[in-house]
């Protein structure tokens, strides 16, 4: 209530009376304090971000090239910070050695026979590969690698069992040749009923009105000779399935 009670004082006062008693200095102040800036705001230019204090007359016209010209120059006068520890190449301290992973007790006491042993020890990665795919190892590999091992009787893996999975490279399918068919012409043939025309094959020609799909359903009806009729593809609707 007292912080209310204060501000009861200031109800009354005559605003226009007090800026008008101000300096210019004093006003010039008071616009700076009243201003709304965000200084942390990077999305506003830099002329909303902070006042205007410039007080000093310009100089000249701005002339960039000079100005970069100038820093470039000045940037170049400035002599490097000479190191307080001056390089030498010198190499300090240990090198990394990777930790060898311990080996599997398990595995210490398997036994091969000579034979087998040295033919392991000199086996490449790629038939590594197949061998692991022939011993059910489908976990060592990706499954490419391993269908095409079990698949073939030669050596098919030859990237071995760390190399990289790549995607399966598909044949590209060639589109299919448009439709060649006369419309018209057909249509006229089996109106006439043509013996020689058993199959009307009008797929994917989509520029064949409505109409005319609708007058080959009228001609069928009549027709003796067609024994396929195909009309995939096309603007054919239930109109035309009805008629």
């Amino acid at each position: 209530m007292s912080y209310r009670k204060e501000l009861e004082k200031y109800r009354d006062l005559d605003e226009d009376k007090i800026l008008g008693a101000l300096t210019e200095e004093e006003l010039r102040k008071l616009e700076n304090e009243l201003e709304e800036l965000d200084p942390d705001n990077a999305l506003l230019p830099a002329g909303l971000r902070q006042r205007d204090q410039t007080q000093k007359p310009p100089t000249g016209p701005f002339k960039r090239e000079e100005l970069m010209a100038h820093l470039e120059k000045q940037a170049k006068d400035v002599k490097d910070r000479e190191d307080l520890v001056p390089f030498t190449g010198e190499k300090r301290g240990k090198a990394w050695i990777p930790k060898q992973k311990p080996m599997d007790p398990v595995l210490e006491s398997v036994t091969l026979e000579p034979e087998l042993e040295e033919a392991l020890a000199n086996a490449s990665d790629a038939e590594l590969c197949d061998i692991a795919a022939i011993l059910g190892m489908h976990t060592l590999m990706s499954n490419q690698q391993y269908y095409e091992a079990l698949g073939s009787s030669t050596i098919v893996n030859k990237e071995g069992l760390n190399s990289v999975i790549k995607p399966t490279q598909y044949k590209p399918v060639p589109d299919e040749e448009p439709n060649s068919t006369d419309v018209e012409a057909t249509l006229k043939r089996i109106q006439s009923n043509d013996p020689e025309l058993e199959e009307v094959n009008l797929n994917n020609i989509m520029n064949i009105p409505i109409p005319t799909l609708k007058a080959f359903a009228e001609a069928l009806k009549s027709n003796t000779s067609v024994k396929k009729f195909s009309i995939v593809g096309t603007r054919s609707n239930d109109p035309v399935a009805f008629a």
